[in-house]
């Protein structure tokens, strides 16, 4: 019933053309202006809801030196994306003093399509963003904080909508190549069909196998192909994408292998680690413009999923004998659309109304022990139906000329069936509502200055499996539900300052969740975590005082703690200090470019005994156009740290140790690497 009810309710959605990410999509978020050359040039005063809302335009990453295209969500001040199962694998997040693992708070969506997955085989939210072909992307919108009632699961510390282009300024291909067998082909070639029709198709193959004792075998290859058009007062789009990638990997490894010399900083442990992916997709979005002025947006997706993981995160403590080798699996369709409607009121009032809808059709996911990738027994294996809806409407008042206001009402619902194949009595079903509401005031104290106050509730969902679990699959011993949504609110007091020349930011920032709930793909249980609070404070700053030079600095101090007492209240990594910043020289024909890439340490244990240690990279990039070529380099990790992409602390059993061990385990960032590319534009 839930099913049929689904697709019914998507069927006057999904046969509708499409207008990807246009002016009001989203329109209660009062959409931003179109991107100038430099979306962190925009003037936003007057026109964001938030200090921590803005904007980044392809100017401002096409000459950033990328090591790899889940770095694309680092546009974004403060976010830190790493990674320790191969360049196939969903980044690792962190913002806002967020262990974002795979992506539970940090909601993102392509062209309108959502990312993240729920009730995922690995992960809660997991964010695969390793399908992005950055050359097409034209703008990424984001917000940060609960704030904003059409934003809603995931969204708890951030959220980013990307958007790609109908056209390009000129088609091209580009062919990439460097160190350790990296080899990358992309192009992107749009045409006029007629005067109201334009088609972009793009692609990309890349192969990869990086510095690591264990070769990472990367095949990855991506598409897109686009038709977007414009008549009268309708705006429209069609996209398709495909996405397929297979990997190897040599994971973390424990530091204590390291020092007692029996691997070296690149080598591995288990040597039948990896994945395999793939991701299509369908999405239309159609825009109408009323004469009244009123504006009616509407979308649709159909996604198909597949994802299969080998990991090895304890060797040998779990199972002496076979190791502790694990894979999992997901294998789904999602669809999902949305309805906004806004509506100037008056000169003072603008009210906007959104409805959404998302089925997920997961015919397996699954946790197995394995030797060699190859099964031996079934921890868990479930298929599972999950609907969600939600309704929202939000208002928007100008009080004064220098004075507006915004209060919103968000709410959602959850619908859940769940099939135990391997233990029934897990079986079950689970459904559940949320209101979420939120204010905002904005009063622009000068022409070069406007102040923000922000409330607002909002939540991340949490795996649904583990709202009907009766026995855990594992030790078989009776296991606690949780509630289908972690709940969290949040404040912020924000300054914008702007002049022509300058753009800064500053924001203080208060969070609380409920409780830090997930279900636990790597044992196939459910962990309940205590209420967290985060405090923080983020400036940014954008600085382009001539032609040739942008300069761009943002930093982010947080400050975490579980809601409990006593000194065990440290979050496990809990990044505590981010830095990021950048200058761009443009020397026609010869562009220069440089990042800086800073992390602090986190606490890797609850009692705090245990930290990890500050990581910074610096990557170096240059260009030279040559008539229709340009010539690029890129020189990543220009400084060779020696530093660690990601640390975690737990226990492990390497083969012919007696008794598991605490220890750190880590991987390490790639060391230097030199990479040309040559461009054809035509």
């Amino acid at each position: 019933m839930m099913k049929t009810s689904a697709i019914a309710l998507l069927a006057g959605l999904s046969c509708l053309p499409a207008f990807a990410q246009s002016a009001t999509e989203d329109t209660d978020e009062r959409r931003l202006e179109s991107v100038e050359v430099h979306g962190r040039g925009l003037e936003l005063i007057g026109e964001a809801g938030a200090a921590s809302e803005g904007v980044v335009g392809y100017a401002d990453f096409e000459d950033r030196p990328i090591s790899r295209a889940g770095e694309l969500v680092e546009v974004i001040p403060g976010v830190v994306a790493t990674q320790h199962s191969g360049e196939g694998k969903a980044n690792q997040y962190f913002l806002r003093g967020f262990n974002l693992d795979h992506g539970s708070d940090f909601a993102i969506s392509v062209d309108g399509v959502p990312i993240n997955m729920r009730t995922h085989g690995h992960g809660q939210g997991y964010l695969d963003l390793n399908s992005f072909i950055p050359e097409v992307i034209e703008r990424v919108d984001y917000r940060k904080g609960p704030y904003f009632p059409s934003n809603g699961d995931f969204s708890v510390a951030a959220s980013a909508r990307y958007t790609t282009y109908n056209t390009l300024e000129r088609n091209f291909i580009e062919a990439k190549v460097g160190e350790n067998d990296y080899y990358r082909l992309v192009g992107g070639y749009s045409t006029a069909l007629s005067d109201t029709t334009d088609l972009l198709l793009a692609g990309e193959y890349q192969t990869y196998n990086g510095p690591w004792d264990l070769p990472l075998n990367l095949d990855k290859l991506s598409g897109l192909a686009k038709l977007s058009g414009e008549k009268g007062d309708v705006r429209w789009e069609v996209s398709a994408t495909a996405y397929d990638n297979t990997w190897d990997s040599s994971d973390q490894i424990p530091l204590r292998a390291v020092e007692s010399g029996q691997i070296d900083r690149f080598g591995y442990i288990d040597d039948d680690l990896g994945g395999e992916t793939s991701r299509y997709s369908l999405s239309s979005l159609i825009e109408y413009n009323h004469a009244s002025g009123a504006v009616t947006t509407a979308s649709a997706y159909a996604v198909a999923y597949d994802f299969a993981l080998w990991s090895n995160f304890t060797y040998f403590l779990e199972n002496p004998v076979n190791g502790d080798q694990l894979k999992q699996t997901d294998e789904r369709t999602y669809y999902g659309g949305k309805l906004v409607h806004a509506v100037p009121v008056n000169e003072k009032l603008d009210v906007t109304f959104g409805a959404e809808t998302r089925f997920d059709d997961i015919s397996e996911v699954g946790l197995f022990n394995t030797v060699d990738r190859v099964p031996f027994n079934t921890v868990r294996k479930d298929s599972v139906e999950e609907f969600s809806a939600a309704i929202w409407g939000q208002a928007d008042y100008q009080f004064t000329p220098d004075l507006r206001g915004t209060i919103g009402l968000r709410g959602d619902y959850i619908d859940a069936d769940v099939n135990a194949i391997t233990l029934p009595v897990n079986s079950g079903g689970a459904d559940d509502t949320l209101l979420s509401p939120s204010a905002a005031l904005a009063w622009r104290a000068t022409d070069l200055m406007e102040l923000y106050f922000n409330y607002g509730e909002g939540f991340h969902s949490n795996d649904v499996r583990g709202s009907t679990i009766q026995v855990d699959p594992v030790s078989g011993d009776p296991a606690d539900q949780v509630p289908l949504f972690a709940k969290a609110k949040g404040a912020e007091i924000g300054a914008r300052f702007e002049t022509g020349d300058l753009k800064t930011t500053i924001a203080l920032f208060h969070l609380e969740l409920d409780s830090e709930l997930v279900f636990v793909g790597d044992a196939g249980t459910t962990e309940v975590n205590d209420a967290t609070v985060r405090n923080g404070v983020e400036a940014t700053a954008f600085w382009r005082p001539n032609d040739w030079f942008v300069g761009d600095l943002a930093v982010s101090v947080t400050d975490g703690r579980f809601d409990i007492p006593g000194d065990d209240d440290k979050i496990p990594n809990s990044i505590e200090t981010v830095l990021s910043g950048g200058a761009l020289f443009r020397f026609d024909p010869l562009t220069l470019s440089a990042r800086l890439r800073h992390f602090g340490e986190s606490p890797l244990i609850e009692d705090g005994s245990v930290y990890s240690e500050p990581t910074t990279i610096v990557n170096l990039g240059a260009t030279y156009d040559w008539n229709d070529l340009t010539f690029g380099l890129e020189v990543l990790n220009a400084l060779d740290a020696e530093d660690s992409d990601i640390t975690y602390f737990f226990e492990s059993q390497l083969p012919g140790e007696t008794s598991p061990i605490e220890d750190i385990h880590f991987k390490p960032v790639e060391p230097r690497q030199i990479r040309a590319s040559i461009r054809y534009n035509f």
